[in-house]
């Protein structure tokens, strides 16, 4: 594009308190395409740590904003709240727990910039890049919701469950999404692949820095039974969409 746009930064953030402020810092200060400029929206699910104290800090720092939630709904549910307050023309999801780096911004962005794709997912798997070894039955997992979701969807994804998604806003405002957990990747994929026209797809390979569950990482296999269901859901449902 051209002519440059803004791209909407949306974090969920829950019970982060050890890592809130690095990787806001990261994603404050990640470099961007000449021409693009940002904004940061992050959404507090109702932490019960530190969180919501250290976020009071950024409240007023230059290009972001930051909204609250009484009540925790999960991942999908944080990113539904910060879609309604994007401005960009595109949207792009990050994690706040320092395993998926902004410094790569650039590579992800780079479809968009020589109008090639609609939609940029990254991929942890068809990267060059280091990837921190862990859970073999975690693998396992993403390699068949991915697969499973390629077979609805009639698209060829090999990281479906990855975080790092960067949409059309416009596109994005399409979709009615009803998932507040985990189930919001597997939703938002299948949505995304039946809007008409079919939106343009690319995958960039990107690093990732996988964190243990005694480091904090969250979700489990009740979340991988919880995407299969929402794979069936949607893969049997007719998609319902707001007007473009």
């Amino acid at each position: 594009m051209s002519d440059g746009f803004k791209l909407s930064i949306v974090l969920p953030v829950f019970n982060e308190q050890q890592f809130i402020d690095e990787i806001l810092g990261r994603v404050r200060d990640a470099a961007l395409p000449e021409g693009v400029t940002r904004e940061i929206i992050v959404v507090d699910d109702c932490s019960t740590d530190a969180t919501r104290e250290k976020l009071k800090e950024w409240e007023s720092a230059p290009g972001f904003r930051v909204l609250y939630h009484e009540k925790n709904t999960g991942k999908g549910g944080a990113l539904h709240t910060g879609f309604e307050a994007v401005t960009g023309e595109f949207v792009l999801i990050q994690d706040a727990d320092l395993e998926y780096n902004p410094a790569e911004y650039e590579r992800l962005l780079a479809p968009i910039v020589e109008n090639r794709a609609d939609v940029v997912y990254g991929s942890r798997f068809l990267s060059g890049q280091h990837r921190r070894v862990l859970y073999y039955w975690h693998s396992v997992m993403n390699q068949t919701l991915t697969r499973i979701c390629n077979m609805i969807t009639n698209l060829n994804l090999s990281d479906m469950e990855v975080c790092y998604k960067l949409i059309r806003t416009d596109l994005l405002k399409c979709l009615v999404l009803k998932e507040k957990r985990f189930g919001f990747e597997p939703e938002v994929t299948i949505k995304l692949s039946r809007l008409r026209p079919k939106p343009v797809f690319y995958e960039v390979g990107i690093s990732y820095a996988g964190r243990t569950y005694e480091e904090g990482k969250k979700i489990g296999w009740k979340d991988g039974v919880r995407a299969v269901w929402c794979l069936m859901r949607y893969a049997l449902t007719r998609t319902k969409s707001r007007d473009a």
